[in-house]
């Protein structure tokens, strides 16, 4: 699956200059977050609402039974 990421060069480099502890520039922040919240839509459009946690958990607890 291909996200398309559309961060620029200056985008990536704000990024690692957050990690290095740099304050992250709220331009560059909006755009990541717009960026995420097309990709998670893209997501639930093609494959639905995933609820595989209650599952999850319920199958570990009749294991410890």
């Amino acid at each position: 699956m291909s996200t398309n990421l559309k961060t620029t060069d200056p985008d990536n480099e704000a990024i690692l200059e957050r990690i290095r502890g740099k304050p992250l520039d709220p331009a560059v922040y909006n755009r990541i977050r717009e960026q995420g919240a097309k990709i998670t839509e893209e997501i639930r459009r093609q494959h639905g609402t995933l609820n595989i946690a209650v599952d999850l958990i319920r199958e570990t607890r009749e294991q410890c039974e």
